[in-house]
């Protein structure tokens, strides 16, 4: 019954999504022929807003329909403490863990719930820029260490890596309602876990291999977010 419910949320989200945004959709990297297909691993980058769920206007129905079976989604505490955003992101997934964003016995039963079919949902930042470009504690927006535990947990498939071009023109950290019919920017790369693991160059699940993951997916932050800002001439896919 719960994964009907999970693709009511989605669908319901996607129908909201489309009807009150303009979706603009590019993509980056090796063209794939199906890049919806064989994802484990569905990461989204520069992490600004509660409203990030906005992007699952992006996907076809068939990965949504993945998600509210196989999707594993880690949830702050903090989240999903909240009466109403709480419930709600409850269902962004079949199965939502919270975790305490430290590593501990949260952390390490996050990592056990992820099966052979499992498909993970995050933001590899784990926490949100807030307007002037830092997070709440006033850091840079750095890629935590946790997204290289899961690709060494997957092993395999596809890594989607979704680079937002921003939601502060949406909704800002603490505002209560969004501005709508607004234009949303994103820009997608699909790549192999297998392949992406061994370009490290570094042993999965070594603290070099941690560095090196989150060193490479902050240098693709900040060149494609900054693609998914600009309007490119082409290279845009129908959805």
């Amino acid at each position: 019954m719960r994964q009907y419910l999970s693709y009511l949320v989605l669908v319901c989200a996607k129908v909201v999504s489309r009807a009150f945004f303009r979706i603009d959709v590019h993509w980056a990297g090796e063209p794939v022929d199906d890049p919806w297909t064989g994802v484990r691993v569905l990461a989204l980058l520069n992490h600004t807003s509660l409203y990030d769920w906005l992007f699952v206007a992006v996907p076809p129905n068939r990965l949504l329909r993945r998600l509210a079976r196989h999707g594993v989604l880690p949830s702050a505490a903090k989240t999903m403490r909240r009466p109403l955003v709480g419930r709600f992101f409850g269902f962004l997934a079949g199965n939502v863990v919270t975790i305490s964003r430290e590593r501990d016995h949260t952390w390490e039963q996050f990592l056990a719930s992820i099966g052979p079919d499992s498909m993970v949902l995050l933001a590899p930042e784990g926490r949100m820029k807030r307007a002037n470009g830092l997070d709440l504690d006033g850091r840079p927006m750095t890629v935590r260490g946790g997204i290289a535990d899961i690709l060494h947990a997957v092993g395999g498939g596809r890594m989607l890596l979704a680079y937002s071009g921003g939601l502060h023109h949406v909704q800002i950290p603490g505002q209560t309602l969004p501005h709508l019919f607004k234009t949303i920017r994103v820009c997608v790369e699909s790549v192999d876990v297998e392949a992406y693991c061994r370009s490290m160059r570094e042993p999965p699940g070594s603290e070099e291999f941690k560095r090196a993951v989150k060193a490479d997916l902050e240098r693709r932050r900040d060149l494609y977010c900054n693609t998914a800002v600009r309007v490119l001439p082409d290279g845009a896919m129908g959805l």
